[in-house]
């Protein structure tokens, strides 16, 4: 098999330990709140951080939706730019967020590893959809 036709599987484990990653955080996040916060905290900090934890793994989940659609209904299956972005980001999400949950890193991380490796192959497979339905453009 080329190089070229093991990006799709390859795209797709990285996409899916991603998935598995962040939905492992979201149900195991509160070592990781605990983590964002000083030694003496109040409840009311507690609380904070735990919602902004819940708001940035929900939007992850949102764009993971938005990934899989396009990536499933074939919109960017066999685009080699697409599949190489996705693949570099999703495998660099999966291991910085293992780093994350068993380093126990600050909150504020997160969002520096949810903006290089969430939003970035998100925001292409937007572009890559609008170009295929709707300019009717077939997808490079």
């Amino acid at each position: 098999m080329s190089a070229i036709n093991s990006l799709v599987p390859s795209r797709f484990l990285t996409l899916i330990a991603h998935l598995v990653i962040v939905i492992t955080i979201f149900w195991s996040r509160n070592n990781n709140v605990l983590a964002c916060l000083p030694v003496n905290y109040t409840p009311e900090q507690f609380t904070s951080r735990d919602t902004e934890l819940v708001v940035a793994l929900s939007i992850t989940l949102g764009l993971f939706v938005v990934e899989l659609v396009g990536f499933l209904s074939g919109v960017s299956m066999f685009n080699n730019t697409q599949g190489l972005i996705s693949l570099v980001a999703h495998s660099s999400a999966s291991v910085c967020l293992s780093f994350f949950v068993f380093e126990k890193w600050e909150c504020f991380t997160y969002w520096y590893i949810f903006g290089f490796c969430s939003v970035l192959p998100a925001f292409v497979e937007i572009i890559l959809f609008i170009a295929v339905f709707g300019l009717k453009k077939k997808p490079l």
